[in-house]
């Protein structure tokens, strides 16, 4: 006699904690792996902080299918206050939502949910207490703080590994900063996870979708854009990209620049242009939706930034079978590592940088050829099925 269809398991359950939905790589990843593991067997809880002041917000473009919670109290800036009240409001969700796994993206959501976790852990009585993953999208202790306040964070960091059962460095080089500069958390707590993403539309850029995005902009069909997207804030060191480019502008008349992005230093970046005269051939855009068309308008992608984890622009741009020129920072080179995807120069040479760009923009041979090389590598390394797995693998070791 046959026996009842056996049930499939509940889902593995997950509180997915993220300071904030701004436009860049943590909320893409937040938000992707909270709606595509839901095939995979997980069901996702994705709490979120309150932007900054003239930040991007990716908060509307959460599937509808995926559970989310908004923790108006959580917030970047350290706010004692808030972040008391931050902490509790975690441990409330912990209560109710009894998660098997608690994982935190950036800095401040870190510190506040591996608190709370740590508190519900101890206080709940449970046999199997949730088991907490932190994710480091950056070399986030480079390049942002004073040496005082670094060290400050780096002490808190230190504390905050104990409290972590995985840490997920999304390079080899975020790992090696975090594990042997920092000394932060052990070998065996670390595990590399590169970013991936869904490249489609960017991987399908032609030649037609060129002529068509150029339209769209109103750009001449024998322009030679430069363009770079991001938050325009100190890090990305948009006043070294302009520099940059009055280099590039007095050799190349035809030379336009794009700026995508948006930001607290935009009225400061606009007044800039002006001074240095590059004003009528920069354009800058704001926040944009249409990212593929703004790739898919340029010759050559250029990144000037302080610190970079793993730049998501940059690989965006390779995709788009657009080459690259960019500062040699951070993780800059997990994704042009040899100079057939891209060129790099030091942080803050201007002039190393121009003559990079100018020698692309001089060449569309090479520039096309050095464009597809960096669009195959991008859809090798940074796929978004490789990062389910990758996830995935992870959640099931934690558990076993």
């Amino acid at each position: 006699m046959a026996g009842h269809p056996a049930h499939p398991p509940d889902p593995v359950r997950v509180l997915r904690l993220i300071t904030r939905l701004n436009i860049g790589g943590p909320a893409i990843q937040a938000i992707t792996l909270s709606d595509r593991l839901t095939a995979r067997g997980f069901r996702t809880l994705l709490a979120y902080g309150s932007l900054g002041d003239g930040e991007g917000d990716m908060g509307d473009r959460l599937p509808p299918d995926v559970e989310a919670t908004h923790l108006p109290m959580l917030q970047r800036q350290v706010a004692p206050v808030d972040d008391v009240r931050a902490v509790i409001a975690v441990c409330s969700l912990l209560r109710r939502y009894r998660p098997a796994i608690v994982h935190t993206h950036t800095a401040k959501a870190g510190t506040v949910g591996r608190v709370a976790a740590a508190l519900h852990n101890r206080t709940a009585g449970r046999q199997s207490p949730a088991r907490v993953v932190h994710t480091y999208h950056g070399h986030v202790l480079d390049g942002y703080f004073s040496p005082v306040t670094t060290q400050v964070f780096t002490s808190a960091e230190r504390q905050m590994a104990r409290l972590t059962d995985a840490i997920v460095a999304i390079s080899p080089r975020i790992k090696t900063e975090l594990l042997v500069d920092h000394h932060i958390g052990r070998e065996s707590q670390y595990h590399v996870v590169p970013l991936g993403f869904e490249l489609g539309p960017l991987l399908a850029v032609d030649d037609a979708a060129r002529r068509e995005a150029r339209g769209t902009l109103g750009i001449p069909a024998d322009a030679h854009v430069v363009s770079t997207v991001g938050r325009l804030t100190a890090i990305k060191q948009h006043a070294l990209f302009l520099d940059t480019a009055q280099r590039i502008g007095r050799l190349d008349a035809r030379a336009l620049f794009l700026i995508a992005g948006d930001g607290e230093l935009r009225g400061t970046l606009e007044a800039t242009a002006r001074t240095l005269g590059i004003g009528p051939q920069t354009r800058f855009l704001g926040w944009r939706r249409d990212l593929p068309t703004i790739y898919a308008a340029s010759d050559v992608f250029l990144l000037t930034s302080r610190n970079e984890g793993t730049p998501v622009a940059l690989i965006e741009s390779l995709a788009a079978g657009v080459p690259g020129v960019s500062t040699d920072v951070g993780g800059v080179r997990d994704v042009i590592d040899n100079d057939q995807v891209g060129l790099l120069a030091p942080f803050g040479d201007s002039e190393a940088l121009a003559t990079a760009v100018l020698a692309l923009l001089a060449d569309a041979p090479r520039r096309a050829a050095m464009g597809e090389r960096g669009r195959r590598a991008m859809a090798t390394r940074y796929t978004l099925d490789r990062l389910l797995d990758d996830v995935e693998r992870l959640y099931r070791e934690l558990l076993t």
